[in-house]
């Protein structure tokens, strides 16, 4: 490897190539990380909505979400395919197409907008464990929930709020920062164990109200005018918003296809999204429409289902069930937690400070950003509106893929210099200019400029669920008139 300035160090043992002996994750590996991705809270709300709450075809659904997992898997494979033959996240193997300073830039980015979502599904998280606090309490003393110092609050929370943050938080940290060996047995551990749950919770719906559930789920599966005209617009609307759900996924999908045992393994386990998205649709009408009979003890109609597991978990009058039903969620929320927030930041982090920061150090700083976001999303930061500041970060990440996508298949024909990556001397491939890949950049921001364009005007807004993957033609297209077609 090339000696680098002493100014900037770029090499780093969490983000350097990955050692072959390493590479050990199989197609079975990425159908948990899959799983884990899609066994969310917000997917489930998403899922049982669409199927069920709006006036649908139960099929233009099913192929709307296959539909969005096949883009998924297809745009998976073309940014995992990189980093997984050179062994470099997705932050480091940017440098190649906008240079080791925009690389650290647009990389921190990502970070800025995963470490704010991972303080805000920390908090979420934190409520569920605040629940398994309060029944754990109110099953030992009943009065010890009137205690006068549980009604005190502080930026709207009471002490059982900041414990369960508190050791949420610590939880994370402790979890997270054991290394990639030990994140693959988590994810491996929770893809199973949260399906084992659902499936569980679906059977005891079924040993006790089969008829009804069975009578129900006809009713909402109409055959007729499945191959109309009107279905053509839904359709459009539910793959892209099933495919916005992903997106946040797929830029960094390199920070773990890097660890494959092959391009073999690594595309089996990305097509099994769309098993995962067959599996887990199902398994969610079955319990949206079973939990709905169960709490009015009748065919109630459809505006009145429960899609959201939390309300489901608090009109079902058994502990048991309650308590068992919050562990599940508990891990289904850590675990997607780390593969879309804690991981991509980190990466990020140690991209911008490779010789200051580590798995430790780095893990510190989300945490405690964690704490300031989620400390004050119910009192301060939801009241703000900042998710729309968010979201617009988060217009770069379409445009990111597509430059990457045309830079490295349509301009380097998938031949990069690896030592070339951890290298900041002048004479290196990807210094550029500076460190800055100029048209690379200019690209970028037009991408990001008709990505943002969705969010900012208001007769944009129809085709918000498509701006990631606008922003990423159109960076596409301009990177490639400018490098490729001009042969730079």
């Amino acid at each position: 490897m090339s000696k680098d300035s002493p100014k900037f160090q770029l090499s780093n043992w969490e983000i350097v190539s990955v050692n072959p002996i390493d590479k050990t994750w199989s197609w079975k590996d990425y159908f948990c990380f899959w799983a884990n991705t899609i066994q969310s809270l917000i997917a489930f709300s998403l899922i049982a909505s669409l199927y069920i709450l709006y006036d649908l075809n139960i099929f233009v659904v099913l192929c709307g979400s296959i539909l969005a997992s096949f883009l998924v898997y297809c745009f998976s494979n073309l940014i995992g395919k990189p980093s997984f033959k050179h062994g470099v996240p997705f932050v480091v193997f940017l440098r190649t197409s906008i240079g080791l300073n925009g690389a650290r830039y647009f990389g921190i980015i990502r970070g800025l907008v995963g470490i704010f979502f991972f303080g805000v599904q920390t908090y979420f998280i934190s409520k569920s464990l605040g629940y398994l606090i309060r029944i754990s309490m109110f099953s030992i003393d009943s009065s010890l929930l009137e205690n006068d110092y549980l009604f005190l609050f502080f930026m709207g929370l009471n002490p059982i709020d900041w414990l369960s943050l508190l050791i949420t938080l610590f939880f994370q940290y402790y979890l997270f920062s054991k290394g990639h060996k030990f994140i693959k047995s988590f994810i491996n551990f929770s893809g199973f164990f949260v399906y084992f749950g659902i499936i569980f919770f679906t059977i005891i719906l079924f040993s006790e109200h089969f008829q009804q559930i069975q009578e129900k789920f006809l009713e909402i599966f109409k055959f007729e005018n499945m191959f109309t005209k009107s279905n053509v617009a839904p359709l459009i609307t539910i793959t892209g918003t099933m495919f916005a759900y992903f997106s946040i996924v797929i830029l960094n999908f390199g920070d773990f296809s890097r660890y494959a045992k092959s391009e073999k393994e690594l595309s089996k386990g990305n097509l099994s999204l769309l098993l995962n998205m067959i599996i887990f649709s199902f398994l969610a009408i079955f319990i949206t429409i079973g939990s709905d009979i169960v709490i009015n003890k009748n065919l109630s109609e459809a505006e009145r289902f429960l899609t959201n597991p939390t309300d489901i978990i608090g009109k079902i009058n058994n502990t048991y069930i309650t308590v068992t039903c919050l562990i599940f969620i508990l891990i289904a929320s850590l675990s997607s937690n780390l593969i879309a927030n804690y991981i991509p930041t980190q990466n990020a982090l140690i991209n911008f400070l490779p010789s200051k920061l580590g798995l430790r150090s780095s893990g510190i700083i989300i945490i405690f950003v964690g704490l300031l976001v989620g400390s004050l999303w119910l009192s301060i930061i939801s009241q703000l509106g900042i998710l729309s500041f968010i979201d617009t970060l988060g217009s770069f990440f379409g445009p990111l893929f597509g430059l990457i996508i045309c830079d490295y298949y349509s301009k380097k024909n998938k031949k990069i210099i690896n030592k070339d990556i951890f290298s900041s001397k002048k004479e290196s491939s990807y210094f550029y200019s500076n460190g800055w890949h100029l048209k690379g950049v200019y690209a970028v921001f037009i991408g990001f400029i008709f990505s943002a364009g969705t969010i900012w005007n208001p007769n944009l807004n129809f085709l918000q669920s498509f701006s990631w993957i606008l922003g990423a033609l159109v960076t596409y297209s301009t990177y490639y008139l400018l490098v490729v077609k001009n042969h730079e």
